[in-house]
């Protein structure tokens, strides 16, 4: 067993891409699979094979598991698929891991989203679990199963992301990416609930912290409590719009439409128990992101397609 192997599932996402590329900075030894690579590729991987996926970590000293039907309106369109993939699969990652001799850790990606509706903000990781759709309630499930392990030998961490973004290879309907896109190349900016207020984390700031967790169960720690990694700055949709045209070279217009009935209307994150625990604080201002990546796009005219808006 290599002694720096780590196991990135959803290794072809934002997060994914990005953490191979920084532990492989870092000297580490990285593989990776993901159901989106091309059938023949050498990361294409489903984590739902029980069998295929214990021998692939078999020389592994930790997974990071991200792998998911990531997205709210995703799990809407496809519920059953998002709880087979976010629920069983990660079941099936948990039953793997557990009878290796090995007995790699594992980090599970959860999002902001078990939180619900809260009426408090900012919210702290002990708030109660209020989730209002398919996709967050697989994640609840999922993290109930890594508990389980947890409390059964497996070392685990649990973190929760909030409205990471930063790369054109993001989803380009998600919010962030979208408003960019719109800023470089023109175009509509389709706001679905202008006072809906959100914080949002830098793909770097997520890396960071998530090597942070990988140093600190690579060092035996066996009780990090779950951590959600968050800017702590609230801002509005619309003010999120009225920034990135900011940073427009040309003409923007936008509309607005009513929210959906699924997503959540606020969430900000106290950013304490992170800093407490691992040191980790976002450092990425979000002006800052997201003049970047305004300036990343202009950079990639390819992908220039078209330019609305699904918040999710």
């Amino acid at each position: 067993m290599h002694k720096d192997k780590i196991l990135i599932t959803g290794s072809k996402g934002l997060i994914g891409n990005a953490l191979k590329k920084s532990l492989e900075q870092l000297g580490m030894q990285v593989i990776g699979i993901d159901i989106n690579y091309p059938i023949h590729h050498e990361e294409h991987g489903d984590i739902r094979d029980h069998r295929s996926f214990k021998t692939l970590t078999a020389e592994c000293v930790g997974i990071v598991h991200l792998a998911a039907v990531s997205r709210v309106i995703a799990g809407e369109k496809t519920p059953e698929l998002c709880w087979e993939m976010n629920v069983d699969g990660t079941h099936n990652i948990l039953k793997s891991i557990n009878t290796l001799p090995n007995k790699p850790w594992i980090i599970y990606a959860s999002s902001r989203e078990v939180y619900g509706q809260q009426t408090k903000l900012p919210v702290s990781e002990d708030a109660d679990l209020l989730p209002l759709n398919i996709y967050a309630r697989s994640k609840v499930a999922a993290e109930k199963l890594v508990a389980e392990y947890r409390e059964n030998g497996l070392q685990t961490a649990t973190v929760r992301f909030s409205g990471v973004y930063g790369s054109t290879d993001d989803h380009i309907d998600r919010v962030i990416p979208a408003f960019c896109r719109v800023a470089a190349f023109g175009g509509t900016m389709q706001i679905e609930g202008r006072s809906h207020t959100f914080d949002f984390t830098h793909i770097d700031d997520v890396v960071d912290g998530l090597i942070k967790v990988i140093h600190k169960l690579q060092d035996g720690c066996i009780d990090l409590p779950t951590v959600h990694f968050t800017s702590g700055q609230a801002i509005t949709l619309w003010d999120l719009s009225e920034l990135a045209k900011r940073f427009s070279l040309i003409q923007v217009k936008y509309i607005e439409v009513p929210p959906r009935t699924f997503d959540i209307s606020s969430f900000v994150g106290n950013t304490e128990l992170a800093n407490l625990v691992l040191n980790w604080r976002a450092k990425v201002p979000l002006q800052d992101g997201i003049e970047k990546l305004i300036f990343q796009y202009r950079q990639t005219p390819s992908i220039k397609g078209q330019h609305k808006i699904a918040h999710g």
